[in-house]
């Protein structure tokens, strides 16, 4: 696992310790960020929800985002996420937030430009989830969300003033992407 593209491109990142972290392969994460840059999604900052190795919020912070919250309930995994960000240079622009979804929101400081949401495929609650982030003030209509999912899953409509815009398969997996009826608006440095 590496960064794809960016000012960290090409270095190395830390794997999960355990079997229960499931790491967006560099091909699915290659795959969401050209569907963010072909549909002009612009952010300067990052949610990454259920981010197991951090390697989607630290994909961002490589190619251009201020800065990135990362939401990991599993102890092993922060510690993995802090220490993704230190090789990748990019510690002071990321926070590891130790705490189970969708508890957590209430932490969170938003809108945010770009969120990442991957859970365990048999996670329960993502409809819950999706719900609360509208109401928490997490996305705004000048959010984009990338929902990783099994593609036997179906993803829910919307998320606040979001609706689900485009859904691409990837072999087992998923992405659904939500934006704003009318598209991103511009919030700062472009994926």
């Amino acid at each position: 696992m590496r960064v794809i593209a960016g000012s960290a491109r090409g270095r190395p990142l830390l794997g999960p310790r355990s079997s229960g972290t499931r790491p967006t392969s560099d091909l699915v994460r290659g795959a969401i960020f050209s569907m963010l840059e072909a549909r002009g999604a612009w952010f300067t900052r990052v949610l990454d929800l259920y981010a197991g190795t951090g390697a989607m919020g630290i994909e961002a912070l490589s190619r251009g985002a201020e800065e990135a919250d990362f939401v990991e309930r599993d102890r092993a995994a922060c510690a993995i996420i802090r220490g993704n960000l230190e090789r990748t240079g990019f510690s002071d622009a990321g926070r590891v937030i130790h705490a189970a979804l969708p508890g957590a929101l209430e932490r969170l400081r938003g809108p945010y430009g770009l969120i990442f949401i991957d859970p365990p495929y048999d996670a329960p609650g993502i409809p819950e989830l999706f719900t609360r982030l509208g109401r928490e003030g997490v996305v705004d209509e000048t959010s984009t969300i990338v929902y990783e999912h099994s593609r036997r899953t179906i993803a829910p409509e919307r998320c606040g003033p979001l609706r689900l815009a485009v859904e691409r398969v990837h072999g087992t997996t998923s992405l659904a992407l939500y934006e704003a009826p009318a598209g991103p608006s511009s919030e700062g440095t472009g994926a």
